[in-house]
């Protein structure tokens, strides 16, 4: 569970509407369901309009992340690490087929095959610098969509203010419809700058750090694999792992 995300989100819900209540206002005047359909629908429409179908899905899948971080698995891949070494000098490749087996880390399986398989180590560590960089490019293509609608939302949020306020200029002559018109545009812009600060931009920021995180994880273990190819010892090991920032 993430807490800072989920406290993060609370203190910004409850900032707004507190502050609301305290400038003596009416909660009930920042529901404005036009608003957030033009807000809303609109930043989608434009983020599907530069992204592709499956770029925009994995940004959604993203989500979750807010409330449930992936593991932290580092420490963890470091003490196996060490252990595959060891076993690997005193047993041979073939010996670390059973742990290649029992992980459920795609990358960790991949390196484990390549050691296993006599790949030199250099092509090796060639093959896993691609794995590593593909995987990059597609979840750094997957956080642009929240960079992108942190970019377009106050925009539309102001093309939502305008749309107010020609409808209050279409209707001048009667009074009564004035004050909705009047709220939607101010409660449009509200939305847009809103979101934009409070939740697209932070979010996208997150993601970039859980995202370069594992980055870091993948290059660690892409040094291991090479270390353990070229037939290194445990401490060698120890020292490369020592070079990235865990």
């Amino acid at each position: 569970m993430d807490w800072a995300s989920l406290i993060g989100l609370v203190l910004v819900v409850f900032g707004i509407l507190f502050g609301q209540l305290v400038e003596g206002g009416r909660l009930a005047s920042l529901v404005q369901p036009a608003a957030f359909i033009i807000v809303v629908v609109g930043t989608v429409g434009a983020v599907l309009l530069q992204s592709r179908l499956p770029v925009f899905m994995r940004g959604i899948r993203m989500l979750r992340w807010i409330v449930t971080m992936p593991e932290d698995t580092i420490k963890k891949n470091v003490q196996d690490a060490l252990i595959w070494s060891v076993v690997a000098r005193r047993e041979g490749f073939l010996s670390l087929e059973r742990y290649m087996e029992s992980s459920k880390d795609p990358f960790i399986g991949k390196g484990l095959r390549l050691v296993i398989d006599g790949i030199d180590p250099l092509r090796l560590r060639e093959i896993l610098d691609v794995d590593i960089t593909f995987y990059e490019m597609e979840q750094r293509q997957a956080i642009k969509i929240w960079e992108a609608a942190g970019g377009y939302s106050p925009t539309i949020g102001i093309l939502g203010a305008v749309l107010g306020l020609i409808h209050v200029m279409e209707n001048l002559t009667d009074p009564s419809k004035l004050g909705s018109g009047i709220a939607v545009a101010f409660v449009a812009t509200i939305y847009g700058v809103g979101l934009a600060n409070l939740f697209f931009l932070p979010i996208s920021n997150k993601f970039k750090e859980i995202v370069g995180r594992e980055v870091v994880r993948r290059e660690m273990l892409a040094d291991i694999f090479f270390s353990i190819a070229q037939g290194d010892s445990p401490r060698i090991i120890e020292e490369r792992i020592s070079n990235h920032k865990i």
